[in-house]
């Protein structure tokens, strides 16, 4: 059992570097052509099918299984993604280690990015159909990869600034990571009596009439060479405090820090560990929870299945019509800024842009709005409030948030599995079951956290209900979007 215990396989994924870069390097060369291939080829008809179509087989493996299981992997594995088989923090550091070596500059450091960057993707990549067509695809997907290459030629050092910083999935791995149930364990005592056993032998060596242990050669050298390994300086790439590092928020799970100084360690942990005990949050993090994974993402599934929104871009046509206003009505926007393809009769006018700007904004003030004033009145109506209890009240809607991205990302690959006239008669219980448990685990954590803080029983139930009143338009909103419309 110890052979496969998490601490040796922590010090497996340091020992074996190379091989996990030459992993990297297969999921490179799998995403260049998955990104770029498809561009040359003719847009798929309705006979195209997973097996017979490499654009089809692109858009199944990126929006059918990469994305929703990426997220999936984070509340499991931590970001063991983003460690050992993500192309873009491979290509960024290893970029980082034959560039330039400038500072990071504090434009690049600003908290805000995560929230800002995932934002602004998830609407642009509504515009112009990332989901649907290769050039989106390579647009936004390959955009994000030069970004991320050219950061990387500029910033740091055999490091990951793009990834700690920038990357627009960033935030959302570091908030769905914390719910994972490993992590690296940091005992701080070990890492400051590290060197003391060594100062203490040397002192009693030099003793007179102490006794000389005599060790074989080879012996010795194995020891020696082990101990340098563990007192060696290690290049966290993801730039992580190793020595006050708590959660699993930003470690990328490349096990090159395991056994560093005899102190760090894969270890399991209660999933619940880092919300409740560890996890404090910010106002850029309650930001990206309420308004980016419950607001604009939620705002960005739905809109394509709203009745509402036709309804209001019909009266929105004829109000223009009606005042002789007919250039919001065209549809010449270039592909790369509203969705623009006319031989398949698939073109976005004006409007159209307006419009699904106009609901996402909605649905990101309604529902988020709403949610954020549930929180403030919850946390009023606990003790001891300060000016982050809010933000760790907050942290308690990662599993809704967690799931509300992964049952939108899905609906794409359940459309795909139906195209491919696969059965999904159990998709819509499926999906009740897993909104109903992330909720139910958002409240437990509420409840939880709310206790840390020192509230009775009595005290934390009104709170606790204003918290799930919050909750009611996010699940309405996907209620709508499952069986209401």
């Amino acid at each position: 059992m110890s052979a496969i215990s998490p601490a040796r396989f922590g010090d497996f994924l340091r020992d074996h570097k190379g091989m996990l870069r030459a992993l990297q390097w297969g999921v490179v060369a799998v995403y260049a052509l998955l990104i770029v291939v498809p561009v040359f080829l003719p847009l798929p008809d309705e006979t195209a099918h997973v097996f017979n179509n490499l654009t089809v087989a692109a858009q199944f493996a990126f929006w059918g299984i990469w994305w929703p299981f990426v997220l999936v992997s984070m509340p499991l594995m931590g970001r063991a993604w983003c460690g050992w088989f993500c192309p873009e923090g491979m290509l960024s550091e290893w970029m980082s280690e034959r560039g330039r070596n400038r500072p990071i500059p504090k434009w690049i450091r600003w908290g805000g990015w995560p929230f800002v960057a995932f934002a602004c993707t998830t609407i642009y990549g509504q515009l112009v159909s990332v989901y649907q067509y290769p050039l989106a695809v390579l647009l936004v997907l390959g955009g994000s990869t030069v970004a991320a290459i050219g950061v990387g030629f500029w910033y740091g050092r055999s490091k990951r600034i793009w990834c700690r910083y920038l990357c627009p999935v960033n935030g959302v791995f570091q908030l769905l990571s914390k719910l994972a149930p490993w992590h690296y364990r940091v005992d701080e005592q070990k890492w400051r009596d590290y060197s003391k056993p060594a100062s203490r032998a040397a002192a009693s060596a030099r003793r007179p009439g102490a006794s000389i242990e005599i060790v074989p050669i080879a012996q010795r050298d194995a020891s020696e060479e082990a101990t340098q390994r563990r007192a060696a300086t290690v290049n966290c790439a993801p730039l992580v405090p190793l020595r006050h590092m708590q959660g699993a928020a930003d470690c990328h799970m490349c096990g090159r820090c395991s056994g560093h100084r005899d102190a760090i360690a894969l270890t399991p942990r209660s999933p619940e560990a880092e919300i409740v005990d560890v996890a404090h949050g910010d106002a850029w993090q309650t930001a990206l929870l309420v308004f980016g994974m419950m607001g604009i993402a939620l705002g960005a599934f739905l809109w394509s299945a709203s009745p509402w929104l036709v309804a209001a871009k019909q009266w929105a046509a004829e109000w223009l019509i009606d005042r002789d206003i007919y250039w919001p009505l065209n549809d010449t926007a270039p592909w790369w800024l509203l969705t623009h393809y006319p031989e398949v009769n698939d073109s976005f006018s004006w409007l159209d842009g307006a419009a699904i700007l106009g609901f996402i904004a909605a649905t990101a003030i309604v529902v988020g709005g709403l949610l954020y004033l549930a929180l403030q009145i919850a946390d009023r109506l606990l003790p001891q409030r300060n000016k982050d209890s809010v933000h760790r009240l907050a942290q308690a809607l990662i599993p809704t948030a967690g799931c509300g991205v992964f049952l939108g990302l899905s609906a794409t690959t359940v459309t795909l599995l139906r195209h491919e006239g696969m059965a999904t008669w159990w998709v819509s219980d499926a999906r009740f079951a897993l909104l109903a448990l992330g909720l139910a685990w958002t409240l437990r954590l509420a409840w939880r956290v709310a206790g840390r803080r020192g509230a009775s029983v009595p005290a934390r139930l009104p709170a606790l209900a204003v918290y799930a009143a919050g909750l009611v338009p996010f699940a309405y909103a996907w209620w709508l979007f499952f069986a209401g419309w």
